[in-house]
């Protein structure tokens, strides 16, 4: 029986990865453990670990002591991370431990597992989001793994490029994908209850993190996006919060100081991810930074006004319009993604991230990959 050993930070991973879990979780040869950290312990954000234990898992933990949000705040969290990783992975010593993503938590899992000598598999590795340092450790976190999932085949290049095996890496779609096709979505009626708000008319689903390459675009386009909204006094609009990143505090107040003053309109720390995309499904329009705008959204065929650069490099689907981080260029782009025609036109499009069923190719890779011949990492020259 192979051992692995899984890890999540934050509210958005653990929603990519929940199918995945389940996959792996019901094959009688794999023995899976999950390891939660970040932001999912952390009050200010949430404390979304809940969300895991109302799906019944049971979990290790890793307290990264989140205190702040200043780059010194977050760089001591990576440090606590590291080490309380790698303390837990030493215990548990598992034949693989798997990662998604970018972002610092998986950054201190990832050093971690380099460190002990433990085989590390990553999942959306080869993307480009050059308007967050997430890209930086993305790229990092592919350098110390040595077995790879991408989304889509242009970012099998790019991981190829930079000097992996190919071999070692395959296209398996976006577990986003997933989600949009086994999710059993609550109804309007039970989101309306479960909110307070009312979703007959238009809805903006809004979410705006730190944009932490450029941290001077955020003023900007947090001031731009909600004049935008405020323009448009028939959307409903809800708002989730911000990430854990430098920054964040200052943006959650005024996004939270918006809800406040605004009719129709809410704030809520995390929605948790069965919440958050069948909010998606039944909304008019996705607006802000978040990634969800560029991948859940095509898959589920919502316009998406996306805001600034910090997803610059991502695949697009059609139904994605961007906007520059000013309430000009939002307003239009958001008049233009509520228009009948484009919406149509977003609804019908393909999404660029696969079919559905990357948790199945991801599992029948981790179960068959001979494990003993990633001790040795030559770089593969093209």
């Amino acid at each position: 029986m192979r051992s692995v050993c899984v890890i999540t930070g934050s509210r958005a991973e653990y929603g990519l990865l929940s199918p995945l879990l389940g996959v792996l979780e019901a094959d009688p040869d794999l023995a899976v453990t999950l390891v939660v950290t970040g932001s999912h312990l952390s009050p200010r954000h949430g404390l979304t670990r809940r969300e895991i234990e109302a799906d019944g898992r049971s979990f290790e933990t890793v307290d990264m002591a989140l205190a702040g949000d200043s780059p010194l705040d977050i760089a001591r969290a990576v440090g606590r991370g590291v080490t309380g990783m790698a303390e837990t992975l030493d215990r548990l010593r598992p034949d693989l431990v798997v990662v998604l993503g970018d972002r610092y938590e998986i950054l201190a899992a990832a050093q971690a597992a380099l460190l002990l000598g433990i085989p590390l598999a990553h999942i959306n590795g080869g993307e480009r989001t050059e308007g967050a340092i997430d890209d930086s450790i993305r790229h990092a976190v592919t350098k110390m793994a040595s077995l790879h999932f991408a989304a889509a085949e242009p970012y099998r290049t790019r991981i190829i490029q930079m000097g992996e095996r190919p071999d070692t890496v395959f296209t398996v779609g976006m577990l986003g994908a997933d989600n949009a096709r086994r999710l059993d979505k609550l109804t309007r009626p039970a989101l309306e209850a479960d909110l307070g708000l009312s979703l007959a008319g238009p809805v903006a689903l809004v979410t705006y993190h730190p944009t932490t390459a450029d941290a001077r675009q955020d003023e900007a386009g947090v001031a731009g996006m909600l004049a935008a909204l405020d323009a448009r006094p028939d959307l409903a609009v809800v708002i989730t919060g911000v990430n854990a990143d430098a920054g964040g505090n200052a943006i959650a107040e005024r996004l939270a100081a918006f809800a406040e003053s605004r009719a129709n309109t809410i704030c809520v720390d995390s929605l948790g991810w069965r919440r958050y995309l069948s909010l998606m499904a039944q909304a008019s329009v996705v607006v802000g930074n978040s990634s969800s705008g560029v991948i859940e959204a095509p898959i589920l065929g919502i316009p998406t006004v996306n805001i600034g650069d910090r997803q610059q490099g991502r695949l697009r689907g059609a139904g994605v319009i961007d906007a520059a981080p000013e309430a000009a260029a939002i307003l239009a782009a958001l008049d233009r993604a509520l228009e009948p025609d484009f919406r149509a036109r977003a609804a019908a499009a393909p999404s660029p991230f696969g079919d559905g069923h990357s948790a199945e190719r991801i599992c029948a890779a981790v179960k068959a990959f001979p494990l003993h011949t990633l001790g040795k990492k030559p770089f593969h020259d093209l």
